[in-house]
């Protein structure tokens, strides 16, 4: 049986100082420290168990490097039990442990604000300094790509080789409703470069299956770190995503992979017929046909449109919550809202694409550039076109582009802020979050499976959190309202 998809979004922001020769390093790491500054605890990110170099393959290929750990750049844990860092030249919102797709994208857009906050608290702190502004996109136009990754937990007993043959074709085909639209091309991939592509990540990847992350990027990534019980669990590190500005996008791009991956679990999903015989020159086709029309070679030799996979994702999902499927995924509500707006999405898009202008971001976008263009006579290759492309991720509302197109909000804004610094309740994340709150001084450091308390005597205590769905406020609420210290916490939770 399919487990709980425990989900969460790590979104590198891209940043811009608008002076020259200015290291990018330094100023991510003056953004979250201007952030963390303004918090009650200073508790630092623990590394204890970090192990991106375990690939789900065995052992991984000759040529493979593993991302690096920089345990040097600014890290802080939040309250609301995301981590806030620097990942290499990039300022970096990991979002707490999420229960279902729309928790994950309440936490994501709670992200923006944590951001949006951060500049403010730059802009403070160094107030003779040129502002940070924060852009959630995916790459500079100057040819580099940051990421956008989303993390499913899995059940350890299925065979990565089904994980890679189930989600290739769903995560090459997504991006029809996911991908944040890019003006142009910046690698040589393309013979004849586009004007406009669906995805802005699709053309950096450049294998099927690998560990890498930032070169060679593959399509099924085996980073092999469950951050949970490694006997039970695997986390399926997703990097091909795009950043959304929209929220349906990033509720259709988390419910649709969840759903696919339950059913992988439940053996409800039949692949062979619709795996892909080049998924690279597949995926790069795809992001810049359109019109949606092309066909992409199967490897059986027939072909077919993106569309007409995700009909057949599609279909095969239909089926499998029809007979009770989806526990996984949420509450029943929640799991029939992503079967219907998946189905309403691929119709319109089949029949009359612009309709989705409030809901797919590369659909708004290009709109909004092709009404610009047209009236000022403007072709695809104008500079103010990019200049545009990048307003439409500005975070600052006053200036951001994708702010003005009406996109259709799924996550009240009083909700968002709240949970910038309260944890959900459905996963350990409240228990981690609250004890940052409830303890401030005595919690010495943090990863997502395991708190380390200082209470003022040799050892420091580890607490491990080795099950995502245990720590919850069901779970942990009453106990943590009965003590007024972590000695007290710690000795009931020996007992």
């Amino acid at each position: 049986m399919a487990i709980a998809k425990i989900l969460g979004i790590e979104t590198e922001y891209g940043i811009s100082v608008g002076a020259p020769d200015v290291d990018p390093i330094t100023t991510s790491t003056l953004l979250v420290n201007a952030y963390a500054s303004q918090l009650r605890h200073h508790i630092g990110w623990d590394f204890h168990d970090e192990s991106p170099g375990r690939d789900a393959r065995g052992a991984p290929k000759a040529d493979s490097l593993a991302p690096l750990v920089e345990t040097h750049l600014a890290n802080a844990v939040l309250t609301n039990g995301a981590r806030f860092y620097v990942d290499h030249a990039h300022p970096e919102y990991s979002s707490p442990e999420c229960a279902s797709p729309l928790e994950g994208v309440l936490y994501d857009v709670a992200g923006e604000h944590v951001l949006r906050w951060a500049m403010e608290a730059a802009q403070n702190r160094y107030p003779e300094s040129p502002p940070i502004v924060v852009y959630k996109n995916n790459s500079d136009s100057k040819g580099n790509s940051y990421g956008c990754h989303e993390n499913y937990l899995m059940n350890r007993t299925v065979a990565f080789a089904d994980v890679i043959e189930a989600m290739v074709p769903h995560l090459v085909t997504r991006q029809l409703y996911c991908g944040a639209g890019k003006v142009g091309a910046e690698t040589s991939v393309f013979k004849k470069p586009p004007t406009f592509q669906i995805s802005q990540r699709a053309e950096f990847f450049e294998e099927v299956v690998g560990l890498e992350t930032t070169l060679k990027r593959p399509i099924v990534n085996t980073r092999d770190e469950p951050h949970a019980d490694p006997q039970r669990f695997r986390r399926l590190h997703v990097i091909i995503g795009d950043a959304n500005m929209s929220q349906v996008a990033t509720f259709l791009k988390l419910g649709t992979t969840a759903l696919v991956l339950a059913m992988l679990e439940d053996g409800a999903l039949s692949r062979r017929t619709i795996a892909l015989r080049e998924p690279i020159k597949a995926l790069r086709q795809i992001s810049r046909d359109l019109a949606m029309t092309k066909t992409v070679e199967l490897g059986d030799g027939t072909s077919t449109t993106a569309l007409g996979i995700q009909e057949v994702l599609l279909e095969a999902a239909t089926s499998y919550v029809e007979d009770g499927g989806g526990e996984a995924i949420g509450d029943e509500e929640q799991v029939a809202q992503i079967i219907e707006r998946w189905k309403a999405t691929l119709e319109a898009l089949a029949t009359d694409p612009d309709s989705l202008a409030h809901q797919v971001d590369w659909i708004a976008k290009k709109r909004l550039l092709e009404a610009y263009a047209d009236r000022h006579g403007l072709a695809w290759t104008d500079p103010r076109l990019r200049a545009m492309d990048l307003q439409y991720h500005d975070l600052r509302p006053e200036r951001s582009l994708a702010s003005r197109l009406g996109l259709e909000e799924l996550i009240e804004t009083e909700a968002a802020v709240a949970a910038a610094t309260e944890p959900p309740r459905s996963t350990r994340a409240w228990f981690r979050g609250m004890c940052l709150q409830q303890f401030p001084d005595q919690v010495v450091t943090a990863n997502w499976d395991s708190l380390v308390f200082d209470l003022g005597e040799d050892p420091l205590r580890r607490v491990p959190m080795m099950d995502p769905l245990k720590g919850t406020a069901a779970m942990t609420e009453e106990l943590l309202g009965s003590v007024s210290s972590a000695r007290q916490l710690l000795a009931r939770l020996d007992a």
